[in-house]
């Protein structure tokens, strides 16, 4: 189930598979399998959690391996010092490029946000993506003859509580699977028709500057099999490369 991409003195990375959570959590009080105690299990040592992927996100995920390594990465990732990729499967053709530069307001969660204010203002959130491949399938979903989806490389330039999933349904191109922000129709189309009962969302890269080392540092993870093959159902090659420009002016 956990997969480690990278290991050093201080740091290692694990690939998350979609539907694990991070730890322990409120929003599911009956799982017992979590990837911060997988991670102990495989390394036989303790590791300290230092960013978040949500449950139904699949991807790389970083853990420290001391505290004070703990403290030095979460404050990296505090500041904007990692860029982080993402890949996902959209309803609709998107535009070639965007940058969505919209507000996010706290989205509590009532089991886990005990501590959230509600009246918060809206927080700054910036998210760049590019398009990679478009596809049209003759298939009626709601009112249309045909469907219409984008693949999309995706860097969120904040960390804001499911910010691509809401920035993505702000631009009315909700993430295939996504039950919370996503289009009921467009997720049932891919339950029966591709057997898809996840989201379509990936955490493929983060790079940033080793704390300890001063040296780059680019993780990636690859595309697990499901993600995969609902790729080349859709008639796009898996194996594209997916390190391009996000924006015409910049990375």
């Amino acid at each position: 189930m956990i997969d480690i991409l990278y290991q050093d003195d201080w740091l290692v990375a694990v690939h998350k598979p979609a539907g694990l959570l991070v730890h322990r959590s409120a929003i599911d009080r009956h799982e017992t399998r979590y990837a911060l105690q997988m991670t102990r299990d495989l390394l036989g040592r303790r590791v300290y959690p230092v960013h978040r992927l949500d449950k139904p996100t699949a991807g790389i995920l970083l853990f420290a391996l001391d505290v004070d390594m703990a403290r030095r990465l979460t404050g990296v990732f505090a500041a904007g010092g990692v860029e982080k990729l993402y890949t996902a499967v959209v309803r609709g053709h998107t535009a070639g490029w965007g940058v969505i530069d919209y507000a996010l307001a706290e989205e509590a969660d009532p089991m886990t946000d005990a501590l959230a204010q509600p009246d918060k203002p809206a927080q700054p959130a910036l998210t760049h993506y590019r398009r990679l491949a478009t596809t049209e399938l003759p298939f009626p979903v709601g009112r249309y003859a045909s469907c219409r989806y984008s693949w999309l490389a995706i860097s969120p330039k904040t960390g804001r509580k499911h910010q691509i999933r809401r920035h993505m349904k702000h631009i009315f191109h909700p993430v295939v699977g996504d039950t919370s922000h996503g289009d009921g129709r467009h997720n049932q189309f891919f339950r029966g028709h591709f057997g898809c009962h996840r989201l379509l969302l990936a955490a493929i890269r983060l790079r940033f500057v080793h704390p300890a080392t001063g040296a780059g540092l680019a993780l990636t993870a690859p595309l697990d099999p499901e993600f995969r093959a609902i790729l080349a159902g859709l008639g796009w090659n898996p194996a594209a490369p997916l390190d391009y420009p996000l924006h015409p002016d910049g990375p």
